[in-house]
């Protein structure tokens, strides 16, 4: 599979499979199996999502090597704070079967508790990061859902900068300053829920003739769309057809016509998410 090279030097495979709402555990462990057979190299992972004991076991049936798979998890709201969080990436590690990530983000930039301090909480939760990843067991850190203003408060007062930004972004939702900033400070942009838009769209006349242009399917046309605007697409299904298809999307380019079609296009059910307070509590936050 093609790469993202890291700041740091670190290749990571341009499509991720990514794992929320994973929570049945024949399905969970088939689909990392099927992922991984079908050609997915990286797994995208949370702690919050309640599965990495499932994604550990579906990794380690698979039969794939740890050194060919790039594993990102992030940490929980709850455990933001410099004494936490090594504690929550033994845990991690633990449930993975594995003694190292290949990424490792903060999951949300303000969380309970730390509404009016964010400055100082994220600051406090990166150093521990920082030693981490200077110790090995992360090879390679950064963010999630951070906009411009957390991602100034680490770059400008840490020691290591954040490589990634994994942040929403499909037609509808272009957070273009965050992108910009991203860019212009060589922090990868990773996108998560790029296929939102997918039902919606394809009831679009100007769409579907995209499609019929490259004679692909929704979903190739919008995982295309991220890769051709410098990001990183987070794919999301646990049917192996539907896998298999979200690989295949290097063998066609948009045209600047349907990339500025797809970048303009608007919905009024698609719209960035107020990462400036406190993210709101989850359920399954509470139970780990």
């Amino acid at each position: 599979m093609d790469t993202y090279t890291l700041v740091n030097g670190i290749s990571i495979p341009r499509i991720g499979y990514g794992t929320w709402k994973n929570l049945n555990p024949k399905e969970c462990v088939n689909g990392i199996k099927y992922a991984l057979e079908l050609g997915f190299k990286h797994i995208d992972c949370a702690r919050v999502y309640a599965n990495e004991k499932l994604v550990g076991q579906g990794i380690l049936e698979s039969g794939v090597e740890r050194k060919d798979i790039f594993i990102t998890s992030k940490l929980r709201n709850s455990a933001h704070g410099y004494e936490h969080v090594r504690k929550e990436v033994e845990a991690t590690l633990a449930d993975l079967n594995t003694d190292y990530l290949d990424l490792y983000l903060i999951h949300w930039p303000v969380v309970a508790g730390h509404q009016e301090d964010w400055r100082e909480d994220n600051l406090d939760t990166w150093k521990a990061f920082e030693e981490l990843y200077e110790e090995g067991k992360l090879k390679a850190i950064g963010v999630s859902n951070f906009s411009v203003n957390h991602l100034e408060n680490l770059v400008e007062n840490a020691r290591i900068a954040p490589m990634v930004n994994q942040i929403l972004i499909h037609p509808g939702v272009l957070l273009t300053e965050e992108m910009e900033y991203c860019r212009k400070h060589d922090i990868l942009l990773e996108a998560y829920s790029p296929l939102a838009p997918l039902s919606v769209l394809t009831k679009n006349e100007t769409f579907q003739k995209i499609m019929a242009n490259h004679g692909k399917s929704p979903a190739q046309i919008l995982i295309r769309f991220i890769l051709e605007l410098g990001a990183l697409p987070l794919t999301k299904t646990i049917h192996p057809s539907r896998m298999s298809e979200n690989l295949h999307v290097n063998d066609f380019s948009l045209t600047k016509e349907e990339m500025d079609f797809l970048a303009t296009w608007s919905h009024p059910d698609f719209t960035p998410r107020d990462n400036q307070k406190e993210r709101p509590p989850q359920a399954l936050d509470a139970k780990i």
